[in-house]
């Protein structure tokens, strides 16, 4: 317990938060101060065929202990932390024994991470919460599932009575600005199949996500003094809440779940001459993806009916796609991580993702790769928190699998 919980507060506490204006790789510079310090721990633990490219994309490899032929298998998480939220001076704090109470994460502000808004945390009675200060993101998205995969490696090396086969291990920069797969060397990495440690609550075992775009939306205005405005003026900002109006209300991140899909407005920057809107669009269903995709363009011809031509502007780009078309013809890989948690008497919580991972794009690149839970909570903000317990049953996971795919050879 006390091994992950430093190796997981030293990583949290470098400050590597990414920049989706940034068209370098990585697209922070700190980035690489976690980047370069993961390489060297994991030559230290005794992994092997370590490297550390250009673009930061780091692999190791521990070799197999048996003599019998096994499918190479691989562990994945990400270093960078959300732009959603200050990562910058992280300050852990570690609540042990916890018992169903608010936490007061800054008196000074009334900061307080609360069951009766957060019920999840009912969940985790008598065991230790780490959690922010309030003031930034924790990092447990996903530097939670660096420590699961560094420590069950670790773990391995040391416990060789563990029979595996070659198991690959990966930490990639820029996942949450939605590059993390962009340059990722599927060929060198050399799995058969690979993990995702990128998921919330225990047991969360994930095949399916979203169909993602983003949506950038500029509206064109004219300045012209008030007092001298009549018929001349053309207020960007109206437009742009026109076109926000026009979008079912509905259908946003908070009053969706499950399978439905949403327009997520994530920013908004006006002024009477030029607005700019930036969405998000997300839907399971391909079809009804690409029906979201034509609703907005649609909302941006009306507009340009009514207030003249190329007043609105819309540029859409698509992100990343639904694994499940590259999953489901290896269902094997999904089936393995189920025993072996049920095996650890974890029960699989199988449901879709509501959101993405690096796993959504390697699929496609031609690495099935299914997301399994790191244990964080509250991703992106100031309620973040991951119970200790947790991580260490993700550990505990990874090194199930690696077992059981020995002992199967698959």
């Amino acid at each position: 317990m006390k091994q992950i919980k430093d190796r997981f507060l030293k990583y949290v506490q470098i400050d590597t938060q990414s920049d989706p204006e940034s068209q370098t790789t990585p697209s922070t510079d700190k980035q690489w101060n976690l980047a370069r310090m993961l390489a060297k721990e994991l030559q230290e633990i005794g992994l092997e065929e370590v490297s550390i490219d250009e673009n930061a994309y780091i692999m190791a490899t521990l070799p197999s202990n048996v003599a019998h032929e096994v499918p190479t298998i691989g562990f994945i998480s990400h270093f960078d932390t959300s732009p959603d939220y200050s990562g910058t001076g992280v300050k852990p704090m570690i609540h042990e024994n916890y018992q169903g109470q608010d936490l007061v994460l800054c008196e000074k502000d009334n900061i307080v991470l609360s069951p009766s808004y957060f019920d999840d945390m009912l969940l985790y009675k008598g065991q230790t919460l780490i959690t922010t200060d309030g003031s930034t993101l924790l990092g447990a998205d996903d530097k939670a599932g660096i420590a699961e995969i560094v420590t069950a490696m670790e773990h391995l090396v040391q416990h060789p009575e563990i029979k595996h086969g070659k198991i690959r291990v990966a930490f990639t920069p820029d996942e949450e600005i939605g590059r993390g797969a962009h340059k990722f060397d599927v060929d060198k990495f050399g799995a058969d199949w690979a993990y995702t440690m990128d998921g919330s609550q225990v047991g969360e075992l994930e095949y399916e996500n979203f169909n993602a775009a983003g949506a950038t939306v500029n509206v064109h205005g004219k300045i012209v003094h008030p007092g001298y405005a009549k018929g001349k003026m053309i207020n960007s900002m109206l437009i742009a809440a026109e076109f926000i109006e026009m979008l079912p209300n509905k259908e946003i991140p908070q009053e969706t779940e499950g399978y439905e899909g949403f327009f997520h407005l994530q920013q908004m920057k006006g002024e009477v001459e030029q607005t700019r809107l930036d969405y998000i669009i997300r839907d399971h269903d391909m079809e009804l993806f690409e029906k979201r995709k034509k609703q907005m363009i649609r909302v941006a011809e009306q507009l340009n009916a009514k207030h003249g031509e190329k007043t609105v502007e819309i540029e859409i780009k698509d992100q990343y796609f639904n694994m499940r078309e590259k999953v489901e013809p290896v269902m094997h890989i999904v089936d393995v991580a189920r025993e072996a948690m049920n095996e650890l008497g974890i029960k699989p919580i199988v449901k879709p993702i509501r959101g993405g991972t690096d796993g959504s794009q390697l699929s496609y690149m031609g690495l099935p790769c299914p997301n399994i839970f790191a244990g964080g909570h509250n991703f992106h903000g100031r309620y973040e928190y991951v119970p200790l317990e947790s991580m260490i049953k993700a550990t505990e996971v990874i090194v199930k699998i690696a077992e059981k795919v020995a002992s199967k050879g698959m």
